[in-house]
């Protein structure tokens, strides 16, 4: 048996917001954006780079528990977890993007890791793997 996952649903407040924070704050990839009906689109982005691989899919909440989960999907943990190839480029962009950094890069014995906070509030830690 092979499987692997396919999309990871965030929840977001806008469609249009979340693709420009995404697109233009991280330089992720819309992979693509179809419109399902009136008020529901189909939304994929994904690192630059990593198109084959997971990618996010951008979920406008409806109703109000889930306009509740914004921002806050895992209770406050870390959500997400960005490989980078280059940590301090990548670091240095988002710091010049005005990007809210919440945990200073530290070395760790698996790499370098700052934690950081998307346009919602989620918690993203940006890895440089060993």
């Amino acid at each position: 048996m092979k499987q692997q996952l396919a999309h990871i649903a965030l929840v977001v407040a806008d469609y249009d917001e979340a693709i420009v924070f995404y697109t233009q704050k991280l330089q992720f990839t819309l992979v693509e954006d179809t419109q399902l009906s009136d008020t529901k689109r189909w939304v994929l982005i994904a690192p630059k780079g990593s198109q084959n691989g997971c990618n996010i899919l951008l979920a406008k909440a409806v109703g109000d528990e889930q306009v509740s989960r914004i921002g806050n999907q895992t209770g406050g943990r870390v959500f997400l977890f960005l490989y980078t190839d280059n940590f301090w480029r990548d670091y240095n962009q988002m710091q010049s993007d005005g990007i809210v950094v919440v945990r200073q890069p530290l070395k760790e014995a698996y790499g370098i890791v700052a934690v950081f906070e998307d346009l919602y509030g989620n918690l993203w830690d940006l890895i440089q793997p060993n």
